[in-house]
């Protein structure tokens, strides 16, 4: 598989003015690490931003439909990312996905999990945030 940076990709996009780069954000539960990453990065207005969990008690859990809309997927730990792999394996072909190596230390909205958050994610998407 050809790795395109998220800038390449929204660049060969058609309708690009009108094109919204969808991230997925994964963490085991959607509680509080890939909810803050949605709610942080929601009012993006060149995002459109999701998030769910990988275990079957999540609040939203991960569905290939939720795969197959994302053009990046974000995992919060390794173990997220084997686990999306094992169960979509279809939905997953020519998608990019990324980990953060975010470990479940922090609580939901912490202002250092919005920072790691918000560098970690610029680091693959190429942009700056606003304040």
């Amino acid at each position: 598989m050809v790795k395109r940076s998220a800038m390449d990709m929204m660049k060969q996009m058609p309708n690009e003015a009108n094109h919204k780069l969808k991230l997925l954000f994964l963490c085991s539960q959607n509680k509080r690490r890939s909810l803050t990453a949605e709610r942080t990065l929601a009012h993006e207005s060149e995002l459109d931003v999701r998030s769910a969990g990988t275990e079957n008690n999540a609040r939203v859990k991960v569905t290939g439909g939720m795969i197959g809309w994302a053009d990046i997927i974000f995992t919060m730990e390794k173990k997220h990312t084997q686990r999306i792999r094992q169960r979509y394996q279809t939905e997953l072909s020519g998608k990019k996905v990324i980990c953060l190596y975010i470990p479940d230390n922090y609580e939901f909205m912490d202002k250092q999990l919005v920072d790691i958050i918000r560098s970690k994610v610029n680091e693959h998407i190429n942009r700056n945030y606003s304040e």
